[in-house]
């Protein structure tokens, strides 16, 4: 049962813990035999030279992962699920998300600030990310914003060499990848809200495999998948492209839902935030993705036509 993935280092550490509790849960003792993985270059891998919408919007990660499954080519695909579309092909579903590692950011800079509101004036900030370009900006609309695209040590060596002053890594990668830069200290989620499912990862199977279904089974953390549901569902209430910046984060307690979302305009200048707390009447993905569709449609109705021209805009 072929797991596909992309072949970033930090997708294949994923891929990796992923065929390790397959293996685990199935009681197999040949991991590579079991569940191979299936390493494939995606076309976002290919593209460094400029953002993702520019060039097709956040699937372009998942496509290549997909025909795969479709194909039967493998059985499982491995994703980071902050950049996983809103919405799927035909066929294709998440059917387990692992433990959520921490959710939040962290900056880097070369002279060792944590802190956005310590950068220097008018520092460099290279990011690739619209959502952490307009939080930035909001906090310090002084900063140049510049395009860093590449995987985490590409990015911390043009930190290094001085092309860019500061650079935002999310801290679930560091950590996942043993970097010692996870041990910096992150920005709160009370100052700056993850992209949503931000520290998810998810594995998605054909709908019509029940087999694989039934080996993730034993994989799939329930709180996890349930926050992340709620933050996607209000992501897609606002167009989740790489176009608008949009952040959520959301808690689970229970039956008890926190769920926070935030849309902003590019340059920082406007932001529109609501939160909710709720009892689910089922603690089950689809009614915490409904939340989400709820909040985000308020968030919508409260940015009005500003919001509407961030989220048409070609």
């Amino acid at each position: 049962m072929a797991i596909a993935t992309r072949t970033s280092p930090l997708a294949l550490a994923q891929s990796r813990m992923v065929q390790a509790l397959l293996t685990q849960a199935a009681g197999e003792d040949d991991a590579e035999q079991a569940f191979p993985i299936m390493g494939m270059t995606t076309t976002g891998d290919k593209i460094t030279d400029r953002a993702l919408l520019a060039a097709g919007g956040k699937g372009l990660f998942t496509k290549e992962l997909e025909r795969a499954l479709l194909a039967g080519e493998a059985r499982f695909a491995v994703h980071s699920m902050k950049d996983v579309p809103t919405r799927l092909p035909d066929g294709l579903e998440i059917a387990a998300i692992l433990p959520r590692e921490d959710a939040r950011d962290v900056l880097l800079t070369r002279d060792g600030t944590s802190r956005i509101e310590d950068l220097p004036q008018g520092a460099v900030l290279g990011t690739a990310s619209i959502r952490r370009q307009a939080q930035a900006l909001a906090l310090r609309p002084d900063l140049k914003v510049v395009l860093l695209r590449g995987n985490v040590d590409t990015r911390l060596n043009k930190l290094k060499s001085g092309e860019v002053d500061a650079t935002f890594l999310a801290r679930a990668g560091l950590r996942r990848l043993g970097r010692e830069e996870a041990g910096r200290d992150p920005i709160e989620i009370s100052s700056m809200l993850p992209a949503p499912a931000q520290g998810c990862v998810g594995i998605e199977i054909r709908t019509d495999d029940e087999q694989a279904r039934a080996a993730l089974k034993a994989l799939d953390h329930a709180e996890s998948h349930v926050s992340a549901a709620a933050e996607r569902g209000f992501l897609a209430a606002l167009d989740g492209s790489c176009r608008t910046p949009i952040a959520a984060f959301a808690t689970l307690d229970g039956a008890r839902l926190h769920l926070r979302g935030e849309a902003l305009t590019p340059d920082g200048a406007h932001r529109w935030s609501e939160e909710v707390h709720a009892t689910l009447p089922e603690v089950e993905p689809a009614v915490a993705a409904e939340l989400g569709r709820e909040l985000g449609a308020a968030v919508r109705r409260s940015g009005g036509d500003a919001l509407e021209r961030v989220i048409a805009d070609p």
